[in-house]
């Protein structure tokens, strides 16, 4: 049986915290505008207008972001690295015969570019999607399972039609993504080859 998988990216695959924080500490420099870029990075997950709109009036979020992404490539993504366990997990599934793609928020120029820079082996990144709009680009691929660390990559994975596989390496803990409805919780991504090898075999014998 050939099961394929989607990523989410920050905090799933790429831990961007480092990049990211020194981002917003950049934009705060050129915008003059005291973004805490600790508490941001504590909670990665949602659209960067929409964290941007905690900060800024909405008539000045879309040059900010523009701004943003202009910066990002130089010092985003060259301080992020890969997290424990995500080589091994993408391993496990291209050992099975099954493919992966990245379904994440991140616009898709920087989501590639995070995925070349730590030599993740992927088929295909989507970008700019957050939630239950992940689940079309799920969908399409095959995806029998999405793996995210954010409440929100739950409803994406439902939107899928995918068991919904979470990590603990976000904003939430293991207690908390079981109890917003994930099907799996993980400490992190070094549990999941073990847990794949054993949900594949089960299905076999479904």
């Amino acid at each position: 049986m050939v099961t394929s998988v989607g990523f989410d990216l920050d905090m799933t695959l790429a831990d961007t915290r480092t990049g990211i924080a020194a981002v917003y500490d950049e934009l705060s420099v050129r915008l003059d505008v005291p973004f805490d870029s600790a508490a941001i990075v504590d909670r990665l997950g949602p659209p960067l207008e929409t964290e941007l709109a905690n900060w800024l009036p909405s008539e000045r979020i879309e040059a900010a972001a523009d701004l943003y992404r202009e910066i990002y490539p130089k010092l985003g993504v060259p301080a992020h690295t890969a997290m424990a366990g995500a080589h091994a997990a993408i391993d496990a599934v291209r050992r099975a015969g099954g493919g992966v793609i990245v379904v994440t928020g991140k616009n898709v120029r920087d989501a590639r570019g995070t995925v070349t820079a730590l030599g993740l082996d992927v088929d295909e990144v989507v970008g700019s999607v957050f939630g239950a709009d992940k689940g079309s680009a799920l969908a399409r691929f095959g995806a029998a399972a999405y793996v995210g660390d954010h409440v929100a990559d739950i409803q994406a994975a439902r939107a899928g039609g995918a068991v919904s596989v979470t990590v603990a390496t976000g904003p939430y803990t293991v207690g908390e993504l079981r109890e917003h409805g994930a099907d799996v919780a993980l400490d992190d991504l070094t549990e999941f080859a073990a847990w794949f090898s054993g949900w594949r075999e089960h299905d076999a014998l479904r």
